[in-house]
Parts: structure tokens; sequence; C-alpha cells
């Protein structure tokens, strides 16, 4: 009887200490999306921002990020760079969700909210992506949300009326409980950044 209880014992033992060796040694973090990475990210990006979409509803990042998803800052009137890289996400999107049955939310923040109203980066979403998600607000907040994720844009002086916008051209990967976890520069083809993206989710 003594010797089974001792067996009972350690086997409880041993299970405990599996199990708390799973919990500390299970990959988090930078660790655990090391294999999807192909640079470093260096510092803190992403962070709390509120900004609103084409309905007209204000809300959070919190609120307005419940999937995972892929963020871009651009503007509408962009002539070339935006509605190409914003087309290439679409595209990857597309992919993930045919040859690895995974969905990612692509969302686009705008940096020219004086001409991007809700109505108009709705209807910019919706001509790029039936899932895509248009944000914008006032010029503190998108500069609120830009600076969160570190881009950089510039306005032009105007000319007739009209202006051209320099910004940043990354794609940012977030997880709704983690946050940030990593970018993607614009050279990278819609198949490559859709695997680079399943890679992330199965390993969430």
């Amino acid at each position: 009887m003594r010797r089974l209880i001792a067996i009972a014992a350690a086997a409880i033992a041993a299970a405990f200490l599996l199990g708390t060796l799973w919990v500390t040694m299970r990959p988090t973090g930078a660790e655990r999306y090391a294999q999807c990475r192909s640079s470093t990210v260096a510092g803190d990006i992403g962070g709390p921002f509120e900004l609103g979409n084409a309905r007209g509803e204000t809300g959070t990042d919190a609120e307005g990020i419940t999937e995972t998803s892929l963020i871009y800052f651009g503007y509408t009137f962009c002539p070339d760079v935006c509605p190409l890289d914003v087309d290439r996400n679409a595209q990857a999107i597309e992919i993930l969700e045919e040859e690895h049955g995974k969905e990612v939310t692509p969302i686009f923040i705008t940096v020219d909210p004086a001409r991007d109203t809700p109505e108009v980066v709705g209807d910019f979403a919706d001509a790029m992506h039936p899932r895509m998600i248009g944000l914008t607000g006032s010029e503190a907040q998108v500069k609120a949300a830009s600076q969160a994720y570190r881009t950089y844009y510039k306005l032009h002086e105007p000319n007739d009326g009209e202006y051209l916008v320099d910004h940043s051209t990354f794609s940012y990967l977030v997880m709704p409980e983690e946050g940030f976890v990593d970018y993607f520069r614009r050279e990278l083809p819609p198949e490559e950044l859709a695997d680079r993206l399943a890679c992330f989710v199965e390993s969430s």
C-alpha cells in the first residue's frame, strides 16, 4: 500500500514538474516568432490610438483590432505608391486564406485626415478588399496613431488646392492580445508576404 502511495506521489510530482517546465520553457513573444522574422525588430512599435471607421464610429485600437491585422498608413489621394502597396496586402491576404486557411484583417489608416473623411476611407477600403477597415480621425488622432507605429508623413505645399503627402510604406502585423509583432517592406511580393503571415498566425 505504501509502495502504491509512493508511486502515485512520484507520478504527481513528475507531472507537476513537466507542467512547470512546459510553462517556463514554452516560447513566448520574440522567441515564439523568431523563425518567422527576417530581421530584428528594434524598439517599441505600436500602441494605443483612437480613430473612426467608415460609419463614423470612433473607437480605440483595442476595440478595433479584435483579430490578427495587417496595418498600412497611407492616403486615398496617393497617385501610385498607396494603391500598389494596399493591393499587395490584399493579394497576400487572399493567398493566405486560399492556401493556408487563415484570415488576417487588412486595415488602412489615413495620414491625410483633411481629405480622407470616414466616407472616403470607407469607399477606398471597400474597393481594395471586402474585409478591409478604413480608419481616419482628427489631425491629432492621426498623428498619435502614426507616432505609436513610428511612421513618417509630411504634407507638401498645396498647388491649386492639390497636394501630395510623403509617408513611410511599411505594413505592420498586429495580434489582438500581443500588439505589434513584425513589419514588412513594400518590396516583399504578395506570395512571400502570405507565407510570412502564415508563419506568424500558425505560431501564435
